[in-house]
C-alpha cells in the first residue's frame, strides 16, 4: 500500500501532499511553446521586410517625381488641364480630356479580344491538354510575354493593318447602323479604316492575353480536387464539372487578370504610338481612323517640349500612373475577397 507524506500547517491540520501536486497538474494551463530565432532567420526577415517595403518606397517616390515635375503645369492650366481637348506645345494649351479617353477605349478593345481568347486557354491548359504538351503550352503563353513592344507594333503596322481593313469595312458597313460606335464618317476609303483605336486595341490585346492566360490558369489548377472528383461522382462531363467547379472557383482570380490586363493596356505605349494617328478629338467611333492615349502622346511628344510642355507630359504621366494604380489596387482587392484568392493565400 502506498504511503502518503502529510504536512502540518502550523494549525494541526494535516493536508495531503499528493492531493496538491495532482490538482495543480490537472489544471489546464496552456504552455507558450518558442522556437529559438537564429540570426540567419533574423537577416532573412529583416531583407524580406525590406524588399517588402522598398516597393512601396518606389512607387511613392514616383508618384512623388510625377507631381514635382508636373506642378508648374497644373498650376498653369489648372482644371482646364483635365476638360481641355487640344494640346499645343508652342501655345501651352494642354489638355487630357480627349486622350484619357481614347487610352481607354483602347484598353476596352483590347480587352474584348484578349479576355475570351485568354481563358479559352486558359481552361485548355489547365482541364483538357494532355500532360505531355501541358508544359509546352505554358512555356508559348510565357514567351508571348516576353516579345519586345515594338515587335507587336511593327508586326501590327506593316503585316496586320493593310489585311485588317476589309473586315473593318465589313463591320461598318454591315453593323454600323445598328451600332453606332461601329460606324466610319469619313468615307469609304482605306485611309478611313486604318490607324484606329480598333487596329491599336487587337495589337495590344496580343500583350495582354498571356496575362490573363497565365493567371487564370493558375487560379483554375487550385480548384479543389475534392470537389472536381465530388462533380464527376454526382455524372457530371468533364465540361459540367469545369463550369461548376473550376470557373466559379477561379472567379475572383480572373476578374483580377482582367483588371491586370487592363492596366497594362493602358500603359502600352510603343505599339500603339506605332499603329495610331494622332487626334485631340473624343469621337467614340473605334473602326475610324484617328486617335490617341497619354502614353503614346507622351512617346510622341516628348522630343518636342519645352520646359513647360515637359511638365505638361509628366502631369499627365501622373494621371496615367494614378489611373494604373487604382486599377491594379481594385484587382488585388477582389482577388483577396475571392475564394479563389484566400485559397491562394493559404
Amino acid at each position: 500500500m502506498a504511503d502518503f507524506v502529510t504536512a502540518d500547517d502550523g494549525q494541526g491540520t494535516g493536508l495531503d501532499a499528493s492531493s496538491d501536486a495532482s490538482s495543480d497538474a490537472g489544471e489546464d494551463r496552456p504552455r507558450r511553446i518558442t522556437a529559438p530565432v537564429s540570426a540567419g532567420d533574423r537577416l532573412f526577415r529583416g531583407l524580406l521586410r525590406a524588399a517588402g517595403l522598398s516597393v512601396f518606397a518606389i512607387m511613392g517616390l514616383i508618384a512623388f517625381f510625377l507631381l514635382y515635375r508636373g506642378l508648374q503645369a497644373l498650376r498653369s492650366s489648372g482644371w482646364s488641364f483635365f476638360t481641355e481637348q487640344n494640346w499645343l506645345t508652342q501655345a501651352h494649351v494642354f489638355g487630357i480630356a480627349a486622350v484619357l479617353p481614347d487610352g481607354i477605349i483602347i484598353a476596352l478593345v483590347a480587352l474584348a479580344i484578349a479576355v475570351p481568347v485568354a481563358l479559352t486557354a486558359a481552361v485548355f491548359i489547365s482541364e483538357y491538354a494532355p500532360v505531355r504538351i501541358r508544359s509546352a503550352l505554358m512555356s508559348l503563353v510565357d514567351l508571348m510575354a516576353a516579345i519586345p513592344s515594338i515587335v507587336y507594333g511593327l508586326w501590327g503596322l506593316f503585316f496586320l493593318q493593310p489585311r485588317i481593313v476589309g473586315f473593318v469595312r465589313w463591320l461598318t458597313m454591315h453593323l454600323g447602323g445598328a451600332l453606332p460606335f461601329l460606324k466610319v464618317r469619313t468615307g469609304d476609303i482605306d485611309t478611313s479604316y486604318t490607324s484606329s483605336p480598333f487596329i491599336a486595341g487587337t495589337v495590344v490585346s496580343l500583350m495582354i492575353i498571356p496575362i490573363i492566360a497565365s493567371l487564370s490558369r493558375e487560379v483554375f489548377s487550385q480548384a479543389p480536387q475534392g470537389e472536381r472528383e465530388g462533380a464527376y461522382a454526382l455524372g457530371s462531363t468533364r465540361w459540367g464539372m469545369v463550369r461548376k467547379v473550376v470557373l466559379p472557383f477561379g472567379r475572383g482570380g480572373v476578374i483580377g487578370a482582367v483588371m491586370l490586363g487592363f492596366g497594362r493596356a493602358m500603359g502600352e505605349t510603343i505599339a500603339v504610338a506605332l499603329i495610331i494617328s494622332p487626334k485631340f478629338l473624343v469621337t467614340g467611333h473605334i473602326l475610324e481612323n484617328g486617335a490617341n492615349s497619354i502614353s503614346a502622346l507622351i512617346a510622341l511628344r516628348f522630343g518636342e517640349s519645352d520646359a513647360l510642355s515637359l511638365s505638361a507630359l509628366m502631369a499627365a504621366g501622373l494621371v496615367l500612373f494614378l489611373l494604373t494604380l487604382l486599377v491594379n489596387m481594385v484587382a488585388s482587392v477582389v482577388i483577396g475577397r475571392s475564394r479563389s484568392g484566400a485559397a491562394t493565400a493559404d
